[in-house]
């Protein structure tokens, strides 16, 4: 389910938002500033934003230019003003499209809809799995918008995992990730690297809940 942040102070507009994107399979989640729309953006993520430009602790393109400083996130800038020069400088502020209010909710969708179409047809393949999503292309590993360092090994563990997410894999499947890249390993040097990224992501690595171990079996991803 794609979550969709919405950063908008008018109430009766952002809960008419929230109902027509929840209604439609989407996860939205409401802000009502810039500060707590930074603060749901680091601790959820989100797979777009509708963000708008007067917010009441700032300006809506300067928090654009600051998420766009380290992330790709599509977002949809909301504005009163209807003046060319607004438009312009929304979009060069990084903006993937721009919509002048009044506006209707079934345009907001269509234009959400074209968004993610155009992101799967241009895009590297991306992997999400809850506050998690891993960059194929890039082969970077991402908390929300804040990168988590990974070493290439610990890409092709996360990259097999989360490609199977739900799906017990036993060692064997999984060490077959380093034959395929010509390197012969035991299970010793999975256990390591399985201990290495659960350090990385697992609130308490002890009791993991995202990469689980199935005893006798293998490891698995739990599907958030």
């Amino acid at each position: 389910m794609r979550t969709i942040l919405l950063i908008e102070d008018d109430e009766n507009l952002s809960r008419g938002i929230a109902f027509t994107f929840e209604k439609n399979g989407y996860r939205p989640v409401s802000a009502r500033s810039i500060t707590e729309g930074k603060r749901l953006l680091e601790q959820q993520g989100a797979d777009l934003i509708i963000l708008d430009l007067g917010l009441p602790d700032g300006n809506g393109m300067d928090l654009c230019r600051e998420i766009r400083a380290h992330s790709q996130v599509p977002i949809i800038m909301l504005t009163a003003c209807d003046l060319e020069t607004d438009e312009v400088q929304g979009l060069m502020s990084g903006a993937d499209d721009y919509i002048t209010k009044p506006f209707t909710l079934s345009v907001l969708r269509a234009r959400v809809e074209a968004l993610f179409r155009r992101m799967e047809t241009n895009h590297h393949p991306i992997l999400q799995s809850g506050q998690f999503r891993l960059d194929t292309h890039l082969c970077k590993l991402y908390r929300g918008d804040a990168e988590i360092p990974i070493s290439v090994t610990e890409f092709r563990l996360l990259n097999q995992l989360m490609s199977n997410a739900g799906q017990i894999l036993t060692k064997e499947q999984i060490l077959a990730i380093w034959d395929l890249h010509g390197s012969f390993v035991d299970e010793n040097t999975l256990s390591v690297n399985i201990s290495r990224l659960r350090a990385k992501i697992e609130e308490d690595p002890r009791n993991p809940k995202t990469i689980k171990t199935i005893h006798g079996m293998g490891y698995v991803w739990v599907k958030a």
